[in-house]
């Protein structure tokens, strides 16, 4: 069962990003230790009493106006277009979250940013086995005092229930706030549907034609089987048969792009992706050939890493770009620079509008989602690694030499293979990475990440 999602919702300077940092501070130092991973930190691993989950921060919705450039006053709690800004993150976290941590603050006490809020929450929440789904936990930060902690019980007026108050900075509270929240994980299951299909999934920023893609697909081929419901959250899969294949194709184009919307709620429409990512075998990154690679593409393309996924790069609107003859060979690097810990992706280049080169897009995808489920034989893996040592021994450290005694792989999908070693602590970054290197010259294993794991002499197995 994949972790549920926990969406921070709340007026910017409440605490949010204190307490998604509270949250995360056991997880953030391990999450990012690959190299290139350029993304900020949207969404982080939290753990409590065994209960595993994702939170999901939007870094806070910047009160201020942006014109031409330059910083302007900051807008009112109670303006319009502030308010519409919060109306569209709760929004889009009470369609995609499985559970809601509500932010306020007291010592601003009930604002009418929180009305609203809350008012959203009220209306939006679905009935799921007799009960408001998704869950809201309302939480009251900034109680470091008696007196405040006594202030939070304002807050029932927000019709949302029993508030929990907390100081996020110091930690106090926060226990009984993640046993309330944990305890809605107890009723939480996704409803996907079990089947031996290739799941692959179309992934990526606003309007860079994920739906235009999905209705090429679909339509060239006209082999719909039906549309089955891929979770609770109302989202519809595309069942279709691709040269006797069984294919899922789950679109995230849900949310577009009307005129400007603040960075940190785009942002936060990546939710969809993480949990199409989630659910596939095989992730198409779309780039919109204009505008080029931006940090929400690195984003996604962290997230398909995160998961082990493997992935299919489509530069979408190549019909768009002047070109000549070295133009897809100089895009080709810039993709692989700017993706430079996702180099081993297939990168192909189309336009969802006229057509052209879709024809393409199924073929790599299963092509990547055979070499996902490729299993190397003991001895085959061995052999690789005695002629890697042999040709780069790993270097000492503090006059230890690494020593590797054999090798195994024994999962696929993704390839994860375990090497049993001397000590795990006289492996550098480096040398995985040249490993890996060795292994995929014989073995490309395109478009798949290689999960290499080491294992010391005293380690249990």
């Amino acid at each position: 069962m994949n972790k549920p999602i926990v969406a921070l919702v709340g007026r910017p300077n409440v605490g949010k990003s204190t307490l998604f940092n509270r949250l995360a501070q056991a997880r953030l130092a391990v999450v990012d230790d690959i190299p290139g991973t350029t993304r900020d930190r949207l969404m982080a691993e939290a753990d409590w009493i065994g209960y595993l989950f994702d939170i999901i921060d939007t870094g806070g919705i910047d009160p201020t106006q942006v014109s031409a450039g330059k910083q302007v006053a900051p807008l009112s709690i109670g303006s319009a277009d502030f308010i519409k800004e919060i109306r569209t993150q709760a929004e889009i976290a009470i369609e995609e979250a499985d559970a809601i941590l509500f932010v306020t603050d007291v010592q601003s006490g009930v604002t009418p940013a929180d009305q609203e809020i809350a008012q959203i929450l009220r209306q939006k929440q679905r009935q799921h086995e007799g009960q408001p789904w998704p869950p809201v936990i309302l939480v009251v930060n900034k109680c470091e005092t008696q007196n405040s902690w006594a202030e939070a019980y304002q807050f029932y007026e927000l019709g949302i229930g029993e508030p929990y108050p907390i100081s996020a900075l110091h930690g106090r509270g926060t226990g009984d706030m993640l046993d309330a929240l944990v305890e809605t994980f107890k009723t939480w299951v996704e409803d996907v549907e079990e089947d031996d299909s290739v799941k692959i999934s179309i992934v990526g920023k606003p309007n860079v034609g994920k739906s235009t893609l999905l209705n090429r697909l679909t339509g060239k081929e006209r082999a719909i089987v039906s549309p089955i419901a891929g979770t609770t959250r109302d989202a519809i899969d595309t069942r279709l048969t691709f040269h006797e294949k069984e294919i899922t194709l789950i679109d995230t184009a849900g949310i577009r792009r009307r005129g400007k919307i603040d960075p940190g709620v785009e942002k936060y429409s990546v939710i969809r992706s993480i949990q199409a990512i989630r659910r596939s075998d095989v992730a198409l990154l779309m780039i919109d050939a204009v505008n080029g690679i931006t940090a929400q593409d690195t984003h996604v393309a962290g997230y398909i890493l995160d998961e082990w996924k493997s992935a299919v790069v489509i530069v979408n609107k190549w019909d768009a770009i002047e070109k000549d003859t070295y133009t897809i060979e100089d895009y080709t690097w810039h993709v692989r620079n700017e993706l430079n810990f996702m180099d081993y992706v297939p990168v192909l280049f189309i336009s969802a509008q006229t057509g052209r080169r879709v024809d393409q897009v199924l073929p790599t995808a299963l092509a990547v989602q055979a070499e996902r489920l490729v299993r190397l034989s003991t001895g085959k893996l061995n052999r690789l690694l005695r002629n890697a040592l042999d040709q780069h021994p790993a270097p000492s450290k503090n006059g230890r030499h690494l020593k590797i005694y054999y090798g195994a792989q024994v999962t696929n999908s993704p390839p994860t293979f375990v090497l049993h070693v001397n000590d795990p602590e006289l492996v550098h970054f480096t040398y995985m990475r040249y490993l890996e290197n060795q292994l995929r010259a014989e073995y490309p294993f395109v478009g798949t990440p290689l999960r290499i794991m080491l294992r010391g002499r005293k380690e249990p197995e």
